[in-house]
């Protein structure tokens, strides 16, 4: 039987002093950062063409939103 990440936390980690649960998140994620992550998933990244849509949609968003507005120049 495979025992979940939630498991764990509710058994054991949960019942641990803030001192210790902090002790074992540093322990955890000190490990983390040695090692060479290769289970990065680089679909969450955004590309500069991402970006680029965004801030082009922004722009002509807020352009139709304050039309309107007195006193705001575009």
């Amino acid at each position: 039987m495979k025992t979940t990440a939630q498991e764990i936390y509710a058994q054991v980690v949960h019942v641990l002093s803030p001192t210790e649960r902090l002790r074992l998140a540093t322990l955890i994620l000190n490990e983390l950062v040695g090692q060479q992550l290769t289970s990065v998933d680089q679909s969450d990244t955004w590309t500069d063409e991402d970006q680029i849509d965004l801030v082009n949609f922004s722009l002509r968003y807020a352009a139709t939103t304050f039309s309107d507005v007195e006193g705001v120049e575009l």
